[in-house]
């Protein structure tokens, strides 16, 4: 359960992050007309694509943290809790 926990964990963050590049990259080939039409501000639409990558790398990162403490941490823990420390651990190491 817990393998299966942080496999979802990593596949959502990474698909948050990567998924928003691989449209920029597909926007960027397939339509270029639209990447460089004139977006907010007089920039490029391209240009404000590009710079909106980094709050959504930081948006896949806090996922990222969010869901390790919700889902993660409590089946690790738990995990530790149901399996005694080898022998050899229990001393302070």
């Amino acid at each position: 359960m817990l393998r299966r926990s942080y496999r979802w964990q990593r596949r959502v963050a990474s698909l948050t992050a990567l998924g928003y590049f691989a449209v920029f990259l597909a926007l960027t080939v397939k339509a270029p007309w639209l990447m460089t039409r004139s977006g907010p501000g007089g920039l490029p639409v391209g240009l404000v694509l590009a710079l909106a990558q980094i709050p959504v790398t930081w948006l896949a990162v806090l996922l990222y943290e969010v869901t390790a403490h919700r889902l993660v941490d409590p089946l690790a823990r738990r995990a530790r809790q149901s399996y005694p420390a080898p022998a050899h651990r229990e001393g302070g190491r």
